[in-house]
């Protein structure tokens, strides 16, 4: 399916990938992009949830400073780029643009209502947000970033949320690493899991850290977390 578009809350558009399951019909999933855009990683994830039976979208985050971003993780320039971009990305306006992605995805045709989230890296940071933030049914959060700083919200999650850790992440060192586990553990909707001897983006197919096996492990527990929870 071509790009859609999507009316922000401020009444402009914005543009998102859209994958759609054989039978036309099923849950929606929003799929929330790394600092790279909406690339061909980002693309083929939809299309991985597509297979699965679901509606999934995968929208512009990065419209506000450029639209159209899919950078690459191969060269210097595009990591610099990608950097940039996180560096200038503003929180709270791509929380806004995920609920009006949201309230979108809702009025697909064939959609059933129930709406997941899963995000990745950045996108794992606004899942989490989007668990504190928004109505969605079920949320999936892989190696998100800075999620200490959004601590005071756990609270508020009430819908099922599973948060995949990096062991080795140097974004999320062993303090904060802890700090967010022993919070994690306090909310019953929480389900966390750290993965031994995973990096950061374990599970970006051809990136420098993929690693297949606890890749494989994530991927399927996402995939029965959202059946259960969406489909089921």
């Amino acid at each position: 399916m071509p790009d859609i578009k999507i009316k922000s809350l401020e009444g402009k558009e914005f543009g998102a990938y859209c994958a759609l399951p054989a039978g036309g019909t099923g849950p929606g999933m929003i799929v929330i992009q790394e600092i790279f855009g909406v690339n061909k990683v980002m693309r083929d994830l939809c299309d991985m949830y597509a297979a699965q039976g679901y509606i999934a979208v995968c929208p512009d985050l990065f419209w506000r400073q450029q639209p159209g971003v899919q950078l690459t993780d191969k060269t210097p320039a595009e990591w610099d780029r990608a950097f940039e971009l996180y560096k200038g990305f503003d929180v709270e306006a791509g929380v806004r643009d995920l609920l009006s992605t949201l309230a979108h995805v809702r009025t697909i045709k064939g959609c059933s209502g129930k709406v997941g989230a899963v995000g990745y890296c950045l996108g794992g940071k606004l899942a989490f947000l989007m668990a504190t933030r928004s109505d969605v049914e079920a949320i999936t959060s892989f190696y998100g970033v800075e999620l200490d700083k959004y601590l005071d919200e756990v609270h508020d999650i009430r819908m099922p949320t599973l948060i995949h850790i990096a062991a080795l992440d140097k974004y999320v060192p062993e303090p904060v690493r802890k700090k967010l586990l022993q919070a994690f553990a306090r909310n019953p909707a929480i389900t966390a899991y750290v993965y031994e001897g995973a990096d950061h983006a374990f599970a970006r197919v051809g990136g420098d850290h993929y690693n297949k096996p606890a890749a494989d492990l994530a991927n399927q527990r996402t995939k029965d977390f959202f059946g259960k929870y969406l489909q089921g």
